[in-house]
């Protein structure tokens, strides 16, 4: 029985710019890195103590990474402070948090112009 998702792909041009990206503006860690290639890595980041992580995956080594866009919601305990500090340190918010009768949320972009969704 499948216990848990691992991990889910988000293509990237420069797999550095996301690293710094994923690591310095959202909070995430670096979970694994390893050679792939020239100039790429395997790159996984997440949450400290995360079962689930996201491969940063170069566009140039996935011809058809335009048919494969993630569709990924992070929850949280914080939204809005979430919300305060990742947009304090330069990521770019859709909106600001909205509150629906199963949740507040807010859609933010990184470095490629991939959305996600942050769910309190």
């Amino acid at each position: 029985m499948i216990k848990r998702i691992a991990t889910v792909a988000v293509y990237v041009e420069d797999q550095q710019a996301a690293k710094t990206f994923w690591t310095e503006k959202v909070g995430f860690e670096v979970k694994a890195e390893f050679p792939m290639g020239p100039g790429s890595f395997w790159l996984e980041v997440g949450p400290k103590d995360a079962q689930t992580n996201l491969v940063i995956y170069p566009k140039a080594m996935m011809k058809d990474w335009a048919e494969k866009k993630p569709s990924i919601v992070f929850e949280t305990d914080d939204i809005q402070g979430d919300y305060e500090r990742m947009k304090e340190k330069g990521v770019s918010f859709l909106d600001e948090p909205q509150t629906m009768q199963w949740g507040t949320f807010v859609q933010f972009k990184d470095e490629d112009g991939n959305e996600f969704l942050l769910k309190g």
